[in-house]
């Protein structure tokens, strides 16, 4: 891909945070070089989409934004990079708006050194665009959801020498950043490729104990989503050592009905697993967030399967989920599978599963409401996310910069989550 200093350049971004993670290293990359950035695409010499594929909606979206582009005169030059690539190569080499594409595996030239080292891709940063930053510490998935196509876009898993995680954190720290989020596409295959092989809990350890002596109380660590199959004994032990960890956990949920699990080739855990990890979890953590990803309507899904699923969700201390009906994704075993809901079942089922599962954030927001204080990582917008993964709006004069961590203390529930004031002077600070 050509690029020359001055160049205004435009990114957009769609999909999850490892994409997120590449483009800030694609941005700071076109940067070193003299490009400018813009977030005006209409004043965009080059107009870089960094793809996804998850689902087909997320490839109709990509065609979306790709029509805009063609329409703004002058035209940009246009290039596609990312999953949607490697899942629907010829579909987008067939829009008419697309100047150049960028396969998966030579994304890494777009970053600093324009090389790709082995296993691993280069693509590094040293800052993020915004307050909370993210590290992809895995890429790829060597396990093969029915329902997913990310195997085939981004390969098999391979993991990030520790080393080289624990050195980014610090660079991130130094500039600025105040929480770092370690993501992968699949975490549990984390260090499997390494050696000596190890798991992503290793190196959770590993980041801790290299940053907690400098950062603690004045930085914090949080992970992105666990396959449940991951949270065990040795899971347990390690989050009651880490000394930055967030009291918040993701998990890659998908479905509380140990049938389906099987038919979506997830039938290596069950939800009893993850209630006895959470009874251990309680004794670390006294109040955490929790979230999970559901989905609802896959095939073959029964009324009984359903139940199965809300029972879980009410047994499950959830503080939010990202529940989404079931879609097809073409070039996926289950897009084939018998047993297909129709599509106004499929909202239904996933309507009655926010439900439930907001009715238990409505119970979390209004337990924080009786802590004395939490933390706040500040965005630039008088907004940011406390410890528990809820975003809280300050609704006072706040002295400190974005990025900071700063002691609040909640004063009310609000549509997206909490309201909150800032301490400010030492006795309350004390106090709190």
């Amino acid at each position: 891909m050509r690029r020359e200093p001055g160049q205004l350049f435009y990114l957009a971004t769609q999909g999850c945070k490892v994409n997120q993670y590449e483009s800030q290293a694609i941005r700071e990359s076109f940067i070193a070089d003299g490009l400018l950035e813009t977030h005006d695409c209409a004043l965009a010499d080059i107009v870089l989409v960094n793809s996804c594929a998850v689902t087909e909606r997320a490839v109709l979206d990509l065609a979306k934004l790709i029509r805009g582009f063609a329409a703004l005169t002058p035209k940009p030059w246009v290039v596609v990079a990312g999953c949607a690539v490697e899942a629907d190569r010829e579909r987008i080499k067939a829009m008419t708006a697309v100047d150049e594409i960028i396969a998966q595996q030579d994304k890494g030239a777009l970053g600093h050194q324009g090389q790709q080292s082995q296993p691993f891709s280069s693509l590094r940063i040293s800052d993020y665009n915004r307050a909370r930053a993210v590290i992809k510490v895995q890429d790829g998935c060597s396990h093969g959801c029915t329902y997913c196509i990310i195997p085939s876009t981004r390969g098999r898993s391979v993991s990030r020498d520790p080393e080289d995680v624990v050195r980014e954190a610090q660079l991130l720290l130094d500039a600025g950043i105040r929480e770092i989020s370690l993501c992968g596409i699949n975490l549990r295959h984390y260090g499997r490729d390494l050696s000596p092989a190890s798991d992503f809990w290793d190196l959770l350890a590993a980041v801790d104990r290299a940053l907690a002596p400098r950062w603690a109380g004045r930085a914090r660590l949080r992970i992105g989503s666990l396959e449940p199959a991951d949270m065990h004994a040795k899971a347990l032990a390690t989050l009651a050592q880490c000394r930055i960890m967030t009291p918040h956990l993701h998990l890659s949920l998908q479905s509380g009905s140990p049938e389906v699990l099987r038919r979506m080739g997830r039938g290596h855990y069950g939800p009893e697993e993850i209630f006895a990890f959470l009874k251990g979890l309680d004794e670390i953590w006294p109040v955490y967030g929790l979230g999970a990803d559901i989905i609802a309507g896959f095939p073959g899904e029964t009324e009984d399967n359903l139940t199965e699923t809300l029972n879980v969700v009410e047994r499950l201390p959830l503080s939010y989920a990202h529940v989404f009906p079931y879609s097809e994704r073409p070039g996926t075993p289950a897009a084939s599978f018998k047993g297909s809901i129709p599509g106004h079942l499929r909202r239904e089922r996933a309507k009655l599963l926010r439900q439930a599962v907001e009715r238990k954030r409505a119970l979390f927001l209004r337990g924080l409401l009786a802590r004395p204080h939490m933390d706040v990582v500040l965005e630039d917008n008088g907004t940011g996310m406390n410890e528990f993964y809820v975003e809280c709006e300050v609704k006072t004069e706040i002295p400190q910069h974005a990025r900071e961590l700063v002691r609040v203390v909640p004063t009310g529930v609000s549509p997206f989550g909490l309201t909150v004031r800032a301490v400010h002077n030492q006795s309350e600070k004390e106090n709190a």
